[in-house]
């Protein structure tokens, strides 16, 4: 391309993903990274990035990680990234910050025959920007997980949403990239899917729960304590 487009590239289809021309790309979500995020807990961070390693593997989405310098300070990937994401593919890079600027990178996600990138990396402003403005100009459709990506403050969140929505990216959250993916609760791996969000908002699982047992009273046929003599 030889111009950013003044708005997200979908050539006038609504912006909203396609699972089945997906790719999601997990970049730097590092231990040693995670200790500098300020913008959100920790804990919420990695749960959220963990689902979508999760949900990839049930839309059967392909998967390309990277690590920045992992045997230095920048620390290791978090394991459960490749543990829910077994066909994830890891590749390794040689200094470039910008993951976009590593050929083996881009072939990676070139490979996967998909025009359409979901991204979150940590940190935001650099690991998720960079290479969701550069993915752009390539040509693709991205859409960037804003809270499966941290950074060292809010303000730097800010910048950067601002930023890349001016390159034409599309900001997303990860409950939101469920529920795109997943399309349906009448499908068989729904309560698959209903997992997936009680790890974005814990609270979901007490309507799980309630939900569960109120089935539980009417096909058992369970008497109330307010009728019990």
């Amino acid at each position: 391309m030889a111009a950013f487009p003044n708005v997200a590239n979908f050539n006038g289809a609504a912006p909203m993903i396609d699972a089945k021309d997906a790719a999601m790309l997990l970049i730097d979500h590092q231990s040693g990274l995670f200790q500098t995020v300020k913008d959100m807990p920790m804990t919420e961070l990695r749960a959220n990035a963990i689902t979508l390693a999760k949900v990839a593997t049930l839309a059967k989405i392909p998967v390309i990680t990277t690590a920045s310098v992992p045997q230095g300070p920048n620390g290791p990937l978090i394991p459960e990234i490749h543990k829910f994401a077994p066909h994830a593919q890891y590749i390794a890079r040689k200094g470039q910050i910008n993951a976009w600027d590593n050929p083996d990178f881009v072939a990676a996600v070139e490979a996967t025959g998909k025009r359409t990138l979901i991204i979150a990396g940590t940190i935001t402003s650099v690991c998720m920007a960079f290479p969701s403005i550069s993915a752009v100009a390539a040509g693709y459709k991205v859409f960037a997980v804003v809270d499966a990506s941290g950074t060292y403050s809010k303000m730097a969140q800010e910048i950067t949403l601002a930023r890349i929505v001016q390159a034409g990216v599309v900001p997303i959250d990860t409950a939101a990239v469920c529920s795109e993916i997943q399309q349906t609760w009448s499908r068989p791996d729904a309560a698959q899917w209903a997992e997936a969000y009680a790890t974005v908002f814990p609270p979901y699982q007490l309507l799980i729960e309630s939900y569960a047992k109120a089935q539980e009273v009417v096909t058992k046929h369970e008497i109330l304590d307010s009728q019990r003599t």
